[in-house]
């Protein structure tokens, strides 16, 4: 059960870095790059909002 909640969550993570990364900067590349980050640019992101 463990194992499938943090599968889960980092499918989750990878997909919102993803969208917000594309709605930010309107870039497929860069929206790859930051769904490999996944958690990390998700956070980065919340943290830089001014």
């Amino acid at each position: 059960m463990q194992k499938e909640v943090v599968r889960t969550g980092l499918s989750f993570g990878s997909a919102l870095a993803i969208v917000i990364s594309y709605v930010a900067h309107n870039s497929i590349l860069w929206a790859i790059i930051h769904g490999f980050f996944s958690w990390f640019y998700v956070i980065y992101y919340v943290l830089t909002q001014k």
